[in-house]
């Protein structure tokens, strides 16, 4: 492998949406910094992401940027979905590892250091320290959830995990600093489970461990709004950067690079994007429409479409509701056409919408939200109070944070009926408690906002990090 004084960043992310994403902002920010980077995910995500992205346009911004990728042990037409994580996490952790191994050794160009999600801990860590090439650990999760998975075996062995006794409203005890905030039922989704040696539940207690090997930790956060929590994960990691909103970081440094923003890293996606979405939200009054999207990996049954349909008819206001063609799962499912003949008299549906952009959009009022950070931390930079209907992963945490600890939306966690949906929608759009809300919101936003720009802590955290990766080479 050849040596040169020039950066290399390699980057490893789960294959996942809600992983790629903030880690290719952060990518695209180093190579704009001067880092050659190779970005490497699995063969199935490659070409997803070479079949919506703009090459030509991408390349022109950004030079000294290669896409590798790895398989990941699922043969191709084989749907990469929530029901089969398992199946996934499986064939990753047998085939990942070698195939990023050869991918090293086989690179023209040494890496200065790898910044490795997490959760492929198990594919990054090994190979890196045996080649002698350093590790930052990327959580894409916030600190809140962070801290929270490390306590996963102290919740297995305080009894608390497993679920004992079916009280989903017990509080938690074992984590430091949330005593009096998480309860049961907040816990990520992995901790219910029926046995404390279930896999997945275990993966992800290895996975947590192993990155603690690594040099240092990246969080997708901003230091104002997890201050506590981030000074508690220093006493596991010495040297933590957080650096978000990562999209707005980007969106604030490319500005100050006068890059164009119709440019910007928004062209590379693993979905095609609607925007007709936007030119029916420029007819709609201001803060007068609920957006509605549950993300890329989360499922309704019909019976939960039909209960969110009628909430959201009968709450009277406006919503845009991105339906994704697997959206909805199981027998006697809606077709999203039917569905869209059902809505047009108020709602407008898109099968994928520009997240970013419509939240940003003066006619959008709140957000219907399955809780992922990247949503989560979007929303707050809007200004966009929540509604959160968690599901999966981080998500729980995600919500309660946003409810009790920060107070910018709604929870309405393991609850979904047309009443509560109909309720909080008039809530978070035109009660008293909407002001409350919003002191909050338009607070965690100007603080987010701030942190992006010159001299803001995600700001002089990145260059922190863009410094320290500079000092690895050779």
């Amino acid at each position: 492998m050849e040596q040169t004084n020039v950066p290399h960043v390699m980057f490893l992310p789960l294959p996942a949406q809600g992983h790629i994403k903030p880690m290719m902002k952060l990518a695209e920010l180093l190579n704009q910094a001067g880092s050659q980077v190779t970005f490497v995910n699995t063969d199935h995500n490659h070409d997803l992401l070479m079949s919506h992205t703009d090459l030509t346009s991408f390349h022109d911004r950004s030079p000294n940027f290669l896409f590798r990728s790895i398989p990941d042990g699922l043969r191709p037409g084989k749907a990469r979905s929530l029901s089969n994580c398992k199946e996934l996490l499986d064939t990753l952790q047998a085939v990942a590892r070698p195939a990023f191994r050869q991918l090293l050794i086989s690179t023209s160009m040494r890496p200065t250091c790898i910044i490795a999600d997490g959760i492929m801990s198990f594919a990054a860590i090994d190979v890196a320290e045996e080649l002698g090439i350093p590790v930052v650990t990327f959580r894409t999760f916030n600190a809140s959830c962070t801290w929270t998975y490390f306590h996963l075996s102290k919740l297995v062995e305080a009894g608390e995990v497993p679920f004992p006794d079916g009280n989903l409203d017990k509080s938690i005890t074992c984590i430091p600093g949330y005593e009096n905030v998480l309860r049961i039922r907040d816990l990520p989704s992995i901790c219910r489970v029926e046995r404390a040696d279930d896999p997945v539940l275990n993966f992800y207690m290895r996975e947590t461990s192993t990155m603690t090997r690594a040099s240092a930790l990246i969080l997708n956060t901003f230091h104002e709004l997890e201050a506590p929590v981030i000074s508690r994960l220093n006493s596991i990691f010495t040297k933590i950067y957080t650096i978000g909103p990562l999209h707005a970081l980007y969106k604030s440094r490319t500005k100050d690079l006068m890059i164009s923003q119709s440019n910007s890293s928004n062209s590379v996606r693993l979905w095609k994007e609607d925007k007709s979405c936007m030119t029916w939200l420029d007819s709609q009054p201001l803060r007068s429409v609920i957006y509605v999207s549950f993300g890329s990996l989360v499922n309704l049954t019909r019976l939960q479409t039909l209960e969110f349909l009628h909430g959201l008819v009968n709450s009277g206001k406006p919503f845009l509701w991105v339906v994704r063609p697997d959206l909805i799962v199981g027998e006697s499912g809606i077709d999203p056409m039917e569905l869209e003949m059902v809505t047009k008299e108020r709602g407008f549906i898109v099968s994928w919408a520009p997240q970013e952009e419509v939240l940003a959009h003066p006619a959008v009022g709140g957000f219907l939200t399955h809780s992922g950070w990247n949503s989560t931390l979007e929303s707050i930079t809007a200004g966009v109070p929540m509604i959160c209907w968690p599901q999966i992963a981080d998500q729980q945490v995600n919500s309660r944070c946003v409810s009790e600890v920060w107070k910018i939306g709604f929870d309405m966690k393991d609850t979904c009926d047309r009443s509560t949906v109909e309720k909080l929608v008039r809530d978070l759009m035109d009660s008293n408690k909407r002001e409350e809300i919003m002191k909050s919101t338009d607070e965690f936003a100007r603080l987010a906002n701030d942190s992006v720009k010159q001299g803001g802590s995600s700001c002089i955290n990145l260059e922190k990090l863009i410094e320290d990766i500079r000092s690895m080479s050779p």
